[in-house]
């Protein structure tokens, strides 16, 4: 499609020009051009691209000479050679005969209207007449100029003319323009239509776009202004928790400075007195007499006793356990969650605790454990992980015998320590916490032999476990009536609660105490076990 009255490229008038696969029309002598800066040197161009809308079109193997040459641009003027009056040299064409075809200058036309024989065709204006197609201006083959194009090809899709039916165009199926024009006038409305339907599709896309584009925007300045909101809010609430922590810091520090300056003046005071009192014995004992020595005694006795006697610590009453903890959650502030608290809990070893049901009792080659209390000054729970616990565990009579613990930390002041001993014996434990021990350590452990599972049932009485066998047994030691050589509920010998047939042990999850029964009793605990 032809953009302006001249080629697109060169900006002249158009020159013989050629219709693209891409609907641009270009001179002949611009797609020549453009062949050769296509591949310079090479062979005639298989394709080019547009200078239009930059799109590579391919050109049919003859060349530029086979594309479709566009009529339409030369029928809306700026062509070379139809510009001009087609009965005289020097004038303009201003208006068309419809008649026959002429293009006419304004001389010319009036003279047209004069003579006899074209007196009675209609002419009318350039800019008012159709295209040449149905103008009636006359198109010339390419290959016989002198002949007019009237038939269209079917089987090669061109207008010919009666020598070109005579040519190549031989036994193709042709037929006159104005009788093939319906068909396929109709078939390209048809595809038109479709195209329009497309480009409707397409325009509303391109809004919908448009809009979202826009909506995005919005969109993200309402967010941006939402963060702005939110980080404003946030910092202001990050500003006041330190106002908070830094004032809860300081009254801390005014507290423990304040107990320490107490006991500072309890104990200043205490040593004055003493010293006080050590001063006046010295003297005494140094100088006086001993009658005065003798009248005095009672007096300094009493008074250095009741000094002797007073209480007082000699650590500090307070340390310097203050910590800052920044994953702590301390609650909201300002509507946000915040992070960080002081802590001021110190843990104290000599209140930490042991505690476990094998604390002092162990096997071999089996794994156990115990758990260590962390306490602070108070005596209280710490309720937070992260000391320093070491456990040492060491033979008693072997110094090279030595087991590795485990310990875990929970997170919430606890410890579990786990071990498990190759060899039986007394074992030494020590368990630290900052480097002193704690409340019960160290203390030992007696690992013994191997566990020793029971071989026996664990039942109420023998008559229940056997089905009421005369013969079963039972290492309680009871009996019942009647021969029956096993334990009976409410009979003699029975421990009154469900026990191991192989040992009597009343524990259930107990270690088998009993040594090898007699061979009868041993026939008789057997048959009960498989009973």
């Amino acid at each position: 499609m032809s953009s302006g009255p001249g080629c697109p490229v060169c900006g002249e008038p158009w020159v013989s020009p050629r219709l693209l696969p891409c609907l641009h029309s270009l001179c002949s002598p611009c797609l020549r051009r453009l062949c050769t800066l296509a591949e310079p040197g090479r062979p005639a161009a298989r394709s080019v691209l547009c200078p239009v809308c930059d799109a590579e079109v391919p050109l049919p193997p003859g060349g530029v000479g086979q594309l479709t040459p566009d009529y339409l641009a030369l029928s809306r003027g700026g062509a070379v050679g139809t510009a001009s009056c087609d009965l005289c040299v020097d004038g303009a064409a201003v208006r068309r005969c419809l008649t026959c075809g002429a293009d006419l200058c304004h001389f010319c036309c009036q003279a047209h209207r004069r003579q006899k024989k074209t007196a009675s065709h209609t002419v009318t204006e350039l800019e008012n007449s159709k295209d040449c197609s149905q103008a009636g201006k006359p198109l010339l083959c390419p290959s016989h100029p002198t002949e007019e194009l009237r038939l269209f090809c079917e089987q090669c899709d061109q207008a010919v003319c009666q020598h070109c039916l005579v040519g190549r165009h031989r036994q193709h199926p042709c037929d006159f323009t104005g009788n093939v024009i319906h068909r396929h006038g109709d078939a390209l409305r048809e595809l038109l239509k479709s195209t329009q339907q497309h480009m409707g599709t397409l325009e509303s896309a391109l809004s919908q776009i448009d809009a979202m584009g826009s909506a995005v925007h919005s969109r993200a300045e309402a967010v941006a202004t939402e963060i702005c909101l939110f980080a404003s809010g946030y910092v202001k609430a990050i500003e006041e928790h330190r106002d908070r922590l830094l004032k809860q810091l300081e009254d801390l520090k005014v507290q423990k400075v304040n107990l320490l300056h107490l006991q500072k003046a309890q104990l200043q005071q205490l040593l004055l007195d003493m010293r006080t009192g050590v001063g006046f014995t010295e003297h005494l004992l140094a100088s006086g007499s001993d009658l005065e020595i003798l009248i005095t005694k009672g007096v300094v006795a009493s008074r250095l006793t009741k000094l002797n006697r007073v209480a007082y610590n000699t650590h500090p009453s307070m340390d310097d356990g203050i910590q800052f903890s920044p994953q702590e959650k301390a609650g909201q502030c300002c509507g946000y969650e915040v992070f960080g608290a002081i802590l001021n809990k110190a843990v104290d070893p000599v209140r930490c605790t042991l505690h476990g049901e094998d604390l002092h009792n162990a096997h071999q080659n089996q794994l156990t454990g115990f758990t260590l209390l962390c306490n602070d000054t108070m005596g209280k729970q710490m309720g937070r992980g992260g000391e320093a616990v070491q456990v040492t565990i060491t033979h008693k009579d072997k110094r090279d015998c030595t087991v590795k613990p485990t310990v875990c930390d929970n997170g919430d002041g606890t410890y579990h320590v786990s071990y498990s001993a190759e060899e039986p014996g007394v074992y030494t434990v020590c368990v630290c916490v900052k480097g002193q021990h704690v409340q019960g350590s160290p203390f030992t452990v007696m690992v013994k032999g191997k566990f020793r599972e029971h071989q026996g049932v664990f039942h109420c009485c023998t008559f229940c476990s056997s089905g009421g066998q005369k013969s079963a047994r039972c290492a309680c030691g009871g009996t019942m009536p009647g021969g029956y050589q096993g334990c009976g509920h409410g009979h003699k010998g029975h421990p009154g609660c469900p026990h191991w047939s192989c040992c009597g042990q009343v524990k259930k999850s107990s270690e088998c105490s009993g040594g090898p029964p007699s061979d009868a009793l041993q026939k008789g605990l057997l048959r009960t076990v498989a009973l």
